[in-house]
């Protein structure tokens, strides 16, 4: 048992349950009602699959910066729990696996950008980018933000503009989410020579540069709801969500304490949560409302 936890280790088991719960989110938005059941349970496995293949990939590539962070000295490779021979092994067999659930259960297009996804995480971000320039994260999180796309490609084998609104939201959220943590963590990224921007332009610099992306955020949150993807709800709850990581953003300026971005960065994993929370009800909820009561007024 405790093998198996560790091997579940490898698979950043909270990072990839909020990756997935937005590619089901994903799903849910693509068509009215239930999707298929086949979409909806072999698609969910394969994506979570191959998000957990590219975490291991992550622990692998970052086995020697992980010993020196406190934040990941206890990741299964750190402590030597796992070797890094265990580690490719079960990387590449969930790789694989999750391929081919995807490409013979779901569809090609799923199967063919869940790998892009897979390689731009584990590859260009991990193995390049995250050692290359202080906008890693902002360049290297398009493969983070590419879940919701997968979930609706699953179920319509298609991409759609509503889909790639959805990838847009995540992408401009992951920065002021990810550089938060950095704030907190900046000693550990400098003594593991990791170029996070709080390590290569300093703690100042990077609060603003939180303020504007979460700026930016806010009004591509406003995008689902102009397009006419989601009503009033959404709306309502993207404004309210919105007006509270400002709150939090404006606030880090000027920090109470040194524990302050930590309480930034977590309320930026439940804004994100809420936010596909608030568009997966204005889409179950009130499009049939509004539906049923056009039908209504025709018999009327």
């Amino acid at each position: 048992m405790e093998l198996i936890r560790e091997y579940m280790q490898l698979t950043k088991p909270r990072i990839v349950a909020l990756l997935v719960f937005c590619a089901v989110i994903g799903m849910f938005l693509a068509v009215p009602g239930i999707p298929p059941w086949r979409a909806l349970v072999f698609g969910t496995f394969g994506i979570w699959l191959a998000s957990g293949s590219a975490a291991a990939f992550n622990h692998l590539i970052d086995e020697r910066i992980d010993k020196l962070m406190a934040r990941t000295a206890r990741r299964p490779l750190a402590t030597g729990k796992l070797t890094a021979h265990q580690a490719l092994v079960f990387a590449v067999l969930m790789g694989i696996a999750s391929m081919l659930v995807l490409a013979l259960l779901v569809n090609t297009l799923t199967a063919l950008l869940t790998f892009g996804g897979l390689i731009g995480y584990a590859l260009v971000y991990t193995r390049y980018l995250k050692r290359a320039t202080p906008q890693n994260i902002v360049i290297g999180g398009l493969a983070g933000a590419i879940p919701p796309v997968l979930g609706w490609t699953a179920v319509t084998g298609e991409l759609h503009a509503f889909a790639l609104q959805l990838c847009l939201i995540i992408f401009v959220w992951t920065p002021p989410h990810f550089w938060a943590l950095a704030i907190f963590r900046r000693d550990d990224y400098a003594r593991a020579g990791v170029p996070m921007l709080p390590v290569t332009h300093g703690v100042v610099y990077t609060r603003w540069q939180v303020l504007f992306y979460t700026i930016l955020l806010v009004l591509v949150t406003l995008l689902p709801a102009i397009t006419g993807m989601s009503g009033l709800l959404y709306l309502a709850g993207a404004i309210v969500l919105g007006a509270g990581f400002l709150y939090y953003a404006i606030r880090l300026l000027n920090p109470p304490d040194e524990l302050y971005p930590m309480k930034v960065f977590k309320y930026s994993i439940v804004y994100l949560m809420a936010l596909f929370a608030f568009l997966l009800l204005d889409h179950w909820l009130v499009d049939p409302l509004l539906q049923h009561g056009a039908m209504l007024r025709q018999i009327g």
